[in-house]
């Protein structure tokens, strides 16, 4: 039987380092959602693909150079933020939520499995003032929404494969929601990466933002 860490080893390479901080985040999420329910009950056991290797599509997507820095808009317990700062240990990850008690879970986890370059602040979104070459997010707002409050945290320095930008988790029919970024958006469906069944209707959406002069 397929073990937790054995389903991120089938699509990424791991160091010993990165499967002991996997590994740690199967125990730490578990132990935390007893306490403060960040993620479905129901979909606790299914915490490593659900949660762990959809985050991990972004890493698909696009491998962040050293010393990127990334936002992670609406967090929730720390996806797409804590698994990917896993998978990049030289790029930095702040991850905001409004939400007290969801920060916490996710600082405590990411203390918990000693991954270093994580910083949890509970904040609204309007309120972040820092330049970042990507923000990420999981499904949190609509994409219009996410562009509108997001575009001044696009850093103008560009250092990565692709321009800065917004790099989106969605579900579902996106047709409406892409309308007005057909010139700057990609579209990237997830079974292009991952055979589970659970990804037959999930997609990446990357939008290409020219930051701000910083």
């Amino acid at each position: 039987m397929m073990s937790d860490i054995d389903i991120i080893k089938k699509y990424f390479p791991l160091t010993e380092l990165q499967e002991q901080q996997f590994a740690a985040l199967g125990v730490l999420y578990r132990e935390w959602n007893a306490k403060i329910n960040v993620i479905s009950r129901k979909d606790i056991d299914n915490l490593f693909e659900h949660h762990i290797l959809h985050s991990l599509a972004i890493a698909k997507y696009l491998s962040f150079k050293e010393g990127s820095a990334i936002l992670d808009v609406g967090t929730g317990g720390g996806f797409p933020g804590i698994p990917l700062a896993v998978m990049f240990p030289n790029v930095e990850f702040t991850l905001i939520d409004s939400i007290g008690k969801k920060i916490r879970v996710a600082t405590e986890v990411a203390v918990g499995a000693q991954i270093p370059n994580v910083r949890c602040i509970q904040e609204r979104v309007e309120e972040e003032k820092g330049k970042y070459d990507f923000v990420v997010s999981r499904a949190v707002m609509p994409l219009a929404d996410l562009y509108k409050l997001t575009r001044k945290n696009i850093s103008s320095v560009q250092r990565n494969a692709l321009p800065n930008g917004i790099i989106a988790l969605k579900g579902g029919e996106l047709t409406k929601e892409i309308s007005q970024f057909r010139k700057i958006a990609e579209i990237e469906d997830l079974s292009s990466y991952f055979n589970e069944e659970y990804f037959s209707t999930k997609k990446i959406v990357y939008l290409s933002i020219k930051g701000p002069s910083n």
